[in-house]
């Protein structure tokens, strides 16, 4: 194998490889031997099939197999040989081998570009010390007294009202035939919360406990099923029950129930996580505020491939976030690119953000050890309830992991700016009237528009 490393761009590089005809010959004949290991053909017992037979029956996959796996085993020798860090997926430009021809092929990926660093250490930084009100604790109080109410039966024969939990069996109908998988038996639905068509609700809460009734719904134009969007259908509802939600009472009982033992034990404990998590929140703020700083004064080119996968992921949760509401992207009226432009001036500074930062520990030695990139997708996976040897796998074989260890490495240079800083804390007093007078000029600046 013989490569040479092009420099298409600041940002961009692009390795042309050169596979001799008996390198490409040795990656086919390896996969064919696999196949021969493993192939069931009529006549032959398994392992004892003639190569030519096995190569004439399966030479597509066995082709397309042994170059994916010439290309991936070379390209990441190429990597280590030169100790590349691609800052974004690799892009390889690949044919198919031929036997007893020599084979080429390119891969491209990105770099960070070259950044002189201003001075990072022993900046000056300011962070709000948080604090947690009353009022606060007591509406967390609240929300964990309905999350913890019990739902008890309604006896009386009447109708149901917001707030309450029906239960019920629905069918929508279409021209007098049932409407595909629109159907569902024994569905709690609670009702005055949102979860439901506000016409499928005022259908329900016209009906007593074993009562049916069949109404027009029509859906909305922007509806997440594509297939309803915009149309009417008759909606057959059955009120089989009627429950009512208990909430308990906020007292040693509850607090109990919840595993904290006493009221106050509870309180105390909203009130520490709560400290914590806007503690954590305040560092970011405050950790953002410096590294602006830093780039306000810095100017390099950006690897346009790492902004453009930055968009696809903020698009994957725009549509995540409006599926989850019962909407679709059409919802919003906007053109897939004008999207994507919306969303490139963030990407751009979380690019921006990043590059520097694997500057800074470039020149500081930082590193990710391997045991850190195993803790964070432990924790990815706790977090999305998935198992951690398949996410390892998907980020491994979507080509993620490089993106992964920048994040983290990014993260950590982060952390050793700040713990070089000279940090004041603002006293909650001191942050609040600043913020209530920048809330007043910002009225102000708004009023003389």
């Amino acid at each position: 194998m013989e490569y040479k490393i092009e420099e298409t761009s600041p940002v961009t590089r692009k390795v042309n490889v050169t596979v001799p005809v008996d390198e490409a010959n040795a990656a086919i004949l390896a996969t064919l031997a696999l196949y021969r290991k493993s192939a069931d053909v009529k006549g032959f017992r398994k392992g004892k099939v003639p190569s030519a037979i096995i190569e004439s029956r399966f030479k597509s996959q066995i082709y397309a197999e042994a170059t994916a796996d010439l290309v991936n085993y070379q390209l990441n020798e190429i990597l280590s040989q030169e100790k590349i860090t691609p800052l974004s997926r690799i892009s390889v430009d690949s044919g198919e081998l031929v036997r007893d021809q020599e084979f080429a092929y390119s891969f491209s990926y990105e770099v960070a570009p070259k950044i002189d660093l201003p001075n990072y250490l022993g900046l000056d930084a300011e962070m709000d010390v948080p604090e947690v009100a009353d009022e606060e604790v007591a509406a967390v109080v609240e929300r964990l007294r309905n999350r913890m109410a019990e739902l008890t039966d309604v006896t009386e024969k009447r109708n149901p009202a917001d707030g309450e939990v029906a239960v019920i069996n629905f069918t929508a109908f279409e021209n007098g035939e049932p409407l595909g998988d629109l159907k569902a038996d024994n569905f709690h639905l609670h009702l005055g919360q949102g979860e439901a068509l506000p016409m499928f609700e005022d259908i329900v809460k016209k009906l007593v406990p074993g009562e049916t009734r069949t109404d027009p719904v029509s859906f909305p134009a922007d509806f997440i099923n594509t297939q309803l969007a915009g149309r009417t259908v008759d909606m057959r509802i059955t009120l089989k029950e009627l429950k009512v939600r208990n909430v308990p009472e906020a007292g040693d009982e509850l607090a109990a129930k919840a595993g904290f033992g006493s009221m106050d034990r509870m309180r105390e404990s909203i009130v520490n996580s709560t400290l914590e998590s806007r503690k954590n929140l305040h560092k970011s703020e405050a950790q953002k505020r410096l590294l602006d700083g830093l780039l306000a004064g810095v100017s390099f080119e950006l690897p346009p491939t790492l902004v453009e996968e930055n968009i696809d992921r903020m698009v994957e949760d725009m549509v995540q976030r409006l599926e989850s509401r019962g909407k679709s992207v059409a919802s919003l009226g906007k053109k897939p690119a004008e999207i994507r432009e919306e969303f490139k001036p963030k990407a751009e500074d979380i690019v921006r953000n990043q590059i520097f930062l694997l500057a800074v520990a470039n020149q500081e030695n930082l590193v990710v050890e391997p045991q850190e990139v195993d803790e964070h997708l432990r924790r990815m996976a706790m977090q999305t309830r998935q198992d951690p040897e398949w996410l390892r796998s998907y980020y491994e074989e979507h080509n993620l992991m490089f993106a992964l260890k920048d994040s983290l490495l990014a993260d950590k240079a982060m952390e050793f700016i700040w713990s070089k800083a000279k940090v004041r804390e603002i006293p909650p007093e001191e942050w609040k009237a600043r913020d209530a007078a920048s809330a007043a000029e910002a009225n102000k600046e708004s009023k003389a528009e």
